[in-house]
């Protein structure tokens, strides 16, 4: 399913529940965030190797970690009357631009203060 689907099926999903103009978007954002500290519970305090170890042992835990933060994305998205799709396509655009594939394959990562490259003050 594409990212247009989703949001519609979200949208639908809402609208027979009678939620399409439920206004909630702090709670929302407080459950984003719940479910990142799930998942940050998995992996905290661990190195890449054992990380991708503890990954695979709990694929079913970070499989719903990504089917319910998107979804509470897309939810936001409709309430503010955002396409996500766009929006994605936006961001995506603007890091082919601030990460240039040829810097990040010299340096290794984005994160300035650990010596990469992001050129978004340029």
């Amino acid at each position: 399913m594409d990212i247009k689907d989703a949001q519609n099926k979200i949208r639908e999903f809402d609208k027979v529940r009678g939620w399409e103009d439920s206004w909630n978007l702090k709670d929302l954002s407080l459950n984003i965030t719940e479910e990142v500290g799930e998942f940050w519970n998995l992996i905290k305090w661990i190195d890449d190797d054992k990380q991708r170890e503890v990954i695979e042992k709990n694929r079913i835990e970070v499989s719903d970690f990504i089917g319910d933060t998107l979804f509470l994305l897309l939810k936001i998205a409709n309430q503010t009357k955002v396409n996500a799709s766009l929006s994605l396509q936006n961001t995506l655009d603007e890091y082919e631009k601030r990460m240039p594939s040829s810097k990040m394959k010299e340096v290794g990562h984005a994160n300035k203060l650990a010596g990469g490259f992001d050129n978004k003050f340029k």
